[in-house]
């Protein structure tokens, strides 16, 4: 007799079962014949022969007899009765010995009752595979079997039926019960193939029934394409705006909201109020550059050619400028602070932007944010306000053409606040390159990518600039120029372009050096150039005059013809004198313009010990006057009391400017009662003299 464990078999009693012969040879260790006992020994997991134990097996097998030796490469088995395994052993060679005992059923199913079941499920089964490619093989499997429990064991291996409910089918002591499971089991199955194969036939004719459809649409554009090549006149504009769209190279949110406004218009037509509005934001949208540009290799050599040909001067801010070009060159991408220039009027903050584009090969744009108190300047309007538009720094990456250019914002201390909110608050996002690459501009309802583009800033001053902005920003100061530099610069740059500018050939104008100089120092107080190319084309404009009207064919500008030509009057400067007098003291005042000399005077006069304090002085100086009375005071009490009946006047002229600092330039010895000290950084230091 052969033991032979089997797996996720179903294996009933007076059924049918179906061994693969390498298998049941593996297990016999000879070739089956005929007419020989078996036990088929339930496993209670799947492994391998000889790592089985004792305590591999269930309790329950099924005894049999072998009917053929071979059918199609399989062993033919017909069950017999169920029995229970008493006890079993595993010897070292692998084979298996076992004793067992009858396990009868519980007979109370009546024949015709199973006969009804069998003709039931068999009937259920054939409806089922009527018209699939398995059918004919189902129906003849079925022959083989005449009873529930031989149907369950030819299906089950059609079924997705886990081993622990093939075994228990044969734990079920009642027939009845039994064959109530095994009906149930059949049923079930059948229904759920039945709709798993209805899915399928859905999914199915969804996919094909999309295919068609994309097929169609396919079709159709093909078609409308070729008519749109045969007839480009008769292409409508919502057609242009489609093919814009598509080949714009949109970011996905971009693409939904543009698919979104096609279809709105397509549906509401030409009529509708508001197809002017989509029409326009379609034209913008499609407009915007959205395809990255591909990372460019700079020369470095010809960058500091570039910024040296359009400036002179500024050594640090050039050094700087490289610096951030060869990162950018190395990381191919844009990445480190973000530049503001600071400096006076006219010093060249702006202009450096655009020597600045032509050293990387980028498009260049300038936008002005002076006066911007609107947060909708800087993230444009929602669409659902009446002449709503894009922000100013996406209409700039519009005007520029390309999604890297260098964008200068001129004048960001020029911000300010107002009910509409804070636009300073709205550029943190822009200017914070954690945050740039996904920028949602209201206008556009999708975002846009701004970590490519070089933003540069400009400023006459941080003071205004808030400190979370300015955190955003690496300071560079223009501290302005020098006479010796404003004279290269009007010789190499200012004079050439004004000359060019009123269409004098340039052999008939020249500038004398002495000239030059003079309208650097006596007609211009400035720390920039821009007051100095003023001047240049006011006496340009005056030579053109007397070239056009022939009084002379050559014109040679001499100092003493300053004033005739330019038509005013030379800037008076102070100077101090050799010979101090007592109660005077000259010092330095700072103004954006430049520097000037003040006389700081001193006097007591009969009074009721006021200090009276002229010369629109800021508080700071204000309040050095207060300190400097009560320290004399406190070194000279026995004197105290000519404050009481004197009034001290200290007076700086030059009212029309405002001064918060003045610095000591001489201080002056003299016979005086009361002397005063400068000191630095703004502050006056009074003292008795000896008589």
């Amino acid at each position: 007799m052969f033991v032979i464990p089997i797996y996720n078999i179903t294996a009933l009693p007076h059924a049918a079962v179906y061994l693969r012969r390498k298998d049941f040879i593996a297990s016999a260790r000879r070739d089956p014949e005929a007419g020989e006992k078996v036990i088929l020994l339930y496993t209670r997991t799947e492994e391998n022969q000889t790592a089985f134990t004792p305590e591999s097996f269930q309790k329950l097998a099924v005894t049999g007899r072998i009917r053929e030796e071979d059918l199609n490469g399989f062993v033919a088995i017909d069950t017999l009765d169920r029995v229970g395994v008493d006890d079993l052993d595993v010897t070292e060679e692998g084979k298996i010995q076992l004793s067992i005992s009858a396990r009868p059923e519980t007979d109370d199913l009546s024949d015709e009752e199973e006969q009804k079941m069998y003709r039931s499920v068999r009937q259920a089964l054939r409806e089922f595979s009527e018209g699939k490619e398995w059918a004919n093989v189902a129906e003849h499997l079925m022959n083989y079997c005449d009873n529930l429990n031989g149907l369950i064991a030819i299906v089950s291996s059609f079924f997705d039926m886990p081993a622990d409910e093939k075994y228990a089918l044969l734990e079920e002591n009642s027939k009845r019960r039994r064959a109530e499971a095994i009906e149930r089991t059949i049923l079930e199955f059948i229904e759920m193939a039945k709709l798993a194969n209805d899915g399928t036939e859905k999914r199915e004719e969804d996919f094909h029934k999309q295919y068609r459809e994309a097929a169609i649409k396919k079709q159709i554009a093909y078609l409308q394409n070729e008519l749109d090549k045969l007839h480009p006149e008769n292409v409508n504009a919502l057609r242009k705006l489609e093919k814009a769209v598509e080949d714009a190279g949109m970011n996905d949110e971009a693409r939904t909201e543009a698919d979104r406004v096609l279809g709105r218009m397509k549906n509401e037509g030409e009529n509708s109020q508001e197809y002017a509005m989509l029409y326009d934001y379609l034209e913008f949208l499609t407009s915007l550059p959205w395809k990255k540009e591909a990372a460019a290799s700079i020369d470095l050599r010809e960058a500091r050619e570039i910024l040296e040909r359009d400036h002179f001067g500024l050594k640090k801010v050039k050094e700087r400028i490289i610096q951030q070009i060869a990162v950018l060159n190395l990381k191919q991408e844009q990445s480190g602070s973000i530049l503001c220039f600071v400096g006076a009027p006219g010093t060249g903050k702006t202009s450096i932007g655009k020597s600045i584009a032509d050293a990387l090969h980028r498009p260049y744009v300038r936008v002005s944010l002076g006066g911007v108190r609107d947060e909708a300047d800087i993230r444009g309007h929602r669409r659902t306000y009446i002449g709503a538009m894009p922000g100013r720094i996406i209409n700039g990456i519009s005007k520029a053409g390309a999604s890297n250019p260098v964008m200068v914002l001129d004048e960001i201390d020029k911000l300010s606040a107002s009910y509409n909110g804070d636009p300073a608050s709205a550029l943190l996002e822009v200017l914070d390159p954690e945050q740039n690459h996904t920028f949602t501009d209201h206008y556009l309802n999708a975002h846009y990518d701004l970590s490519d583009v070089v933003f540069i800033c400009t400023a006459n001053s941080v003071d205004t600039i808030p400190e979370p902005l300015l955190n955003r920003m690496e300071v560079i100061r223009f501290n302005g120029y020098t006479e010796t530099e404003k004279y290269e610069i009007a010789v190499r740059h200012l004079l050439p372009k004004a000359i060019e500018a009123v269409g004098i050939p340039a052999d008939q104008l020249t500038v004398t050096e002495e000239a030059m100089h003079a309208i650097i120092a006596d007609y211009t107080m400035e720390g920039g150039v821009r007051g100095l190319k003023k001047r240049l084309d006011t006496l340009c404009r005056a030579a053109a005059v007397k070239l056009v009207s022939g009084e002379t064919e050559k014109l040679t500008v001499e100092k003493d013809q300053l004033r005739t030509l330019l038509d005013m009057r030379p800037v008076r400067h102070a100077v101090t004198g050799e010979n101090s007098r007592p109660g005077v003291v000259t010092g330095l005042a700072w103004t954006q313009a430049g520097g000037d000399v003040l006389y700081i005077e001193t006097l007591f006069t009969k009074g009721s010990g006021k200090t009276i304090i002229t010369g629109q002085l800021g508080d700071v100086m204000k309040e050095s006057v207060q300190i400097a009375v009560s320290l004399v005071k406190s070194l000279y009490p026995e004197k105290a009391e000519l404050f009481d009946n004197n009034d001290l006047h200290v007076h700086v002229p030059d009212g029309a400017t405002p001064k918060e600092i003045a610095v000591t330039h001489r201080n002056v010895g003299a016979r005086n009662l009361l002397r005063m000290h400068c000191l630095p950084r703004g502050g006056f230091l009074l003292s008795f003299v000896k008589q």
